[in-house]
């Protein structure tokens, strides 16, 4: 391709060198870069492109995009300044896979929790009512029924674009993906267009990278801020935030809730084990998924559902067979009638969403016992704050390892502690070794007790400085509970 076809949409502040030039590929990782490829110098949290300007020269980059044009150039190579380099990337890496997102309905879902359930849910339900559709979430990325690894949330803007032109070469109307507030913040959904974007719920994450709350919200709010006039934009109204997300944006404006008037609106009849009983739009449903946070996150694909205009009737009878996405609230119970659920909650608002369905299903007898730790070089200050919410709603806490990453656990788990009220110190225990915890819950627990193992959800693994071992949740809850199967 040619230089000057990726240039298209970028603002150029200096230019030295030629555009008539055939390009390779495009790179933003100075050790990928080879001959005749773009090299882009982004500047990152942990370093700094520009750095490598030198070094992908030698390997042979033949055009360097950056912020600051170094003093000596090389006259075989053509340099771009520009303001902002990850927005450069956006936008050149969607010029060179022929802008895909613009090719089939891409709708973009974000919010502190139920990104990946409502965009699990609308890929199953839109392969169900028939149509070619790709899913790009944290659990995993789908093309139709192909699975591709999900890595981050929101791919890079050039594995985004590559994985969005192959859905479109395998001929998908739609996509349904989540966006992090990390992905805004870092220019990764540059120059990509959306049909529609879906706010879910906004609480207290992500605050080591964001720093406050306030620079939390506005990457959330600037996604629908960059929607255009042709799009929608469907927020939770019951959210006391969810109508900010709607203050500038162009997009068509829709609203959901439960507890006041909106465009889509449901009633919580029952709520079980077994699922949820609604009333949505008049209409009464039973679904598989439990508890009141699902209930927003059913309303959400519905009202999704119909906003890419689908037949109502056949939606609700559709969702009404599907489950959610795994270590989502998913639940096993043993042979002596004792539930376990592993969920993916590692906030506070999330761990108390899924121990109050809890509080709400339970009968008043059993006893609610709780395994949660605190991922190491994240957020810190959610760690009291969660280990306090795990006590006020649980008759055991077991405080122990989640991913402790780079950073010593047991100091986690002592962050953990300062949050546990002396009312509290009686209940909780802390168990360094995950498995151990676990299988301590397991070990307590008696005929109709109710274990949570929060933190970790669908991941296979537990990240132990820098090395990912073989770890999953499910699977050992399984083995304790269970273990004659």
């Amino acid at each position: 391709m040619q230089l000057q076809e990726l240039l298209y949409g970028i603002t150029i502040k200096e230019l030295v060198g030629k555009t008539d030039r055939e390009i390779n590929a495009l790179n933003f990782d100075s050790r990928k870069v080879g001959k005749d490829d773009v090299f882009f110098a982004v500047v990152g949290t942990l370093a700094d492109g520009h750095q490598f300007i030198e070094q992908t020269i030698a390997q042979g980059a033949s055009v360097i995009i950056c912020e600051n044009l170094p003093e000596v150039h090389d006259f075989t190579v053509t340099y771009i300044k520009v303001e902002n380099t990850s927005v450069a990337l956006g936008i050149m890496a969607g010029n060179y896979f022929g802008n895909p997102s613009a090719d089939l309905k891409l709708i973009g879902i974000t919010g502190t929790n139920g990104k990946t359930t409502i965009a699990t849910i609308l890929f199953k339900l839109f392969r169900d009512l028939g149509y070619k559709t790709g899913l790009l979430s944290t659990v995993e990325n789908y093309i139709n029924d192909t699975v591709v690894p999900a890595t981050h949330t929101t791919p890079n803007p050039i594995a985004l674009n590559e994985l969005l032109s192959k859905m479109v070469n395998a001929g998908c109307d739609y996509c349904f993906m989540e966006v992090s507030s990390h992905a805004v913040s870092q220019h990764r959904i540059e120059g990509l267009t959306f049909f529609g974007g879906v706010f879910s719920n906004i609480t207290h994450d992500h605050l080591d990278f964001h720093k406050t709350f306030d620079s939390y919200l506005k990457a959330k709010k600037t996604f629908f801020d960059i929607l255009p006039k042709s799009a929608f934009a469907l927020t939770n109204s019951d959210d006391k935030n969810g109508m900010v997300m709607l203050q500038n944006t162009k997009a068509h404006k829709k609203t959901y809730a439960l507890k006041q008037l909106a465009d889509f609106k449901a009633k919580i009849i029952e709520n079980q084990f077994s699922g949820l009983h609604l009333d949505i739009d008049n209409e009464e449903v039973f679904f598989k998924l439990v508890g009141s946070f699902n209930a927003y996150n059913l309303l959400a694909v519905y009202g999704t559902a119909i906003l890419l205009e689908q037949d109502k009737l056949k939606v609700l009878t559709l969702l009404s067979r599907l489950t959610g996405a795994e270590g989502r609230f998913d639940y096993i119970t043993s042979e002596n009638k004792i539930i376990g659920i592993v969920d993916y909650a590692h906030t506070p608002d999330a761990v108390q969403n899924v121990l109050s369905t809890i509080a709400n299903i339970r009968k008043g007898t059993e006893q609610v016992i709780t395994v949660i730790g605190c991922g190491g070089d994240r957020d810190k200050t959610k760690r009291p704050v969660m280990a306090q919410v795990a006590c006020d709603w649980s008759d055991k806490v077991i405080l122990t390892s989640d991913n402790p990453r780079t950073e010593d656990p047991q100091s986690i788990i002592a962050d953990m502690e300062a949050g546990v009220s002396p009312s509290n110190k009686r209940k909780t225990l802390s168990i360094l070794d995950r498995r151990e915890a676990i299988k301590t819950a397991c070990h307590l627990a008696q005929s109709g007790d109710i274990i949570l193992v929060a933190g970790k959800g669908h991941e296979k693994y537990q990240e132990i400085n820098g090395v990912r071992n073989h770890f999953d949740d499910k699977e050992i809850l399984l083995e304790q509970l269970n273990p004659n199967s």
